[in-house]
């Protein structure tokens, strides 16, 4: 596997470049600065460009960052990154947690020591997981795709060899966004070595079998397909644009940082329980260690096409699958639009479904404590 030990180490003319780019920055006009109806709010932009270039420093958010325990591994010819934290307990259980985008292996930096150690956070030790972030290729640290054909399902299989050689045989798989398809894909792919597969978000690309012999679509089931087809016309022009010429899009991100941080932004703005205001959710200093690291990474191709290779290998099944690995589902209100249990339950073995307080699609970033406590109460009778 050829195992190394990682710290972020950005070089400092790639910083320099980079306040050199924002202090060339040239702003749009808008007819409404403050408004968000037409995207990314010029006025938040200035404050965001302003704090970026003249307040934001990264050799901070680098040493807290470095604070976690990172590596290298090398699978199937790329260097994946990746953090690995041992559990405190009588009996861990591994669990791998996968991000998704806009968000990074950052994601999951406030559950990590919440479900790692959880005596320590006022948890059960009996609970305790030897957690695994990797990074999506093409994403953080890890290498970019050297072809087609790495999408969810792909990764599935490298988190699999990933696993392995760390010497977890059999293990859980949890996550959100892109991270959900990756442990869906898991459970469906590799049954025999996932205990249990927990996920706060369900897949867009997921379809179960319908048709003749099969139960009809129910009045919630279309009422949950209306909502995805009217969100996929007002929201969904991003995932369009990545789903189909991610390449275009990457020339004009990878050039402007503050098209990047206006690109993702907005999507944190607009995906989570914030009440249309951001920061109440994501303080700037957040935000902007998100921005720069894929900034930072310059692999924006790769992060974006992630998106094709999904569209090309759906999470589609046939009449007679069936997912046997047990899955638990926590639905938060704020996510993006949900299913009913009863759609999921045409092919996954769902043994838990919660609906969350509060929260929207950055679970482990908004809700760490609900998020672990969730994941914790799932995986306790499939211990052993």
């Amino acid at each position: 596997m050829n195992l190394r030990d990682f710290k972020i180490d950005i070089p400092g003319e790639d910083i320099e470049d980079l306040i050199r780019r924002l202090r060339a920055t040239r702003l749009p006009a808008a007819l409404d600065a403050q408004k968000w109806d037409d995207g990314a709010s010029l006025h938040f932009i200035r404050r965001l460009h302003d704090h970026w270039s003249n307040r934001f420093d990264w050799r901070t958010q680098e040493a807290r960052l470095n604070r976690l325990p990172q590596y290298l591994a090398r699978i199937d010819g790329l260097d994946i990154h990746f953090i690995h934290q041992p559990g405190t307990g009588p009996a861990p259980m591994p669990l791998v947690l996968t991000h998704g985008w806009p968000g990074s292996f950052i994601e999951m930096e406030r559950v990590i020591p919440l479900l790692a150690d959880p005596a320590a956070h006022g948890g059960d030790p009996i609970d305790a997981f030897h957690i695994v972030v990797p990074s999506l290729p093409g994403f953080g640290f890890s290498a970019p795709p050297k072809g087609p054909g790495i999408g969810a399902r792909h990764v599935a299989q490298l988190w699999l060899k990933l696993m392995n050689e760390l010497g977890y045989e059999r293990f859980g798989a949890q996550g959100g966004d892109i991270g959900a398809s990756v442990s869906a894909w898991l459970a469906r792919r590799f049954p025999a070595q996932i205990i249990g597969a927990h996920i706060n978000y369900i897949p867009g690309s997921y379809r179960p079998p319908l048709g003749p012999g099969l139960p009809p679509v129910t009045t919630q089931e279309q009422t949950y397909l209306d909502a995805v087809a009217a969100w996929a016309g007002r929201e969904g022009a991003y995932a369009a644009q990545q789903g189909t010429k991610p390449q275009t899009l990457a020339y004009a991100m990878t050039d402007s940082p503050i098209g990047l941080a206006a690109w993702i932004v907005e999507k944190f703005r607009a995906w989570s329980d914030c009440g249309g205001d951001v920061e109440r959710v994501f303080p700037m200093e957040e935000l902007l260690t998100q921005v720069s690291l894929y900034w930072f990474g310059r692999m924006l191709d790769a992060s974006f096409r992630i998106y094709k290779e999904n569209w090309l290998q759906p999470l589609t099944f046939e009449a007679s699958e069936r997912v046997v690995p047990a899955l638990g589902v926590a639905a938060f209100p704020r996510e993006l639009p949900m299913p009913p249990r009863s759609w999921v339950e045409r092919v996954f073995n769902v043994q838990r479904w919660t609906a969350m307080p509060r929260g929207g699609h950055f679970a482990a970033m908004e809700q760490p404590q609900a998020l672990a406590q969730d994941i914790r109460a799932f995986f306790r009778p499939l211990r052993g």
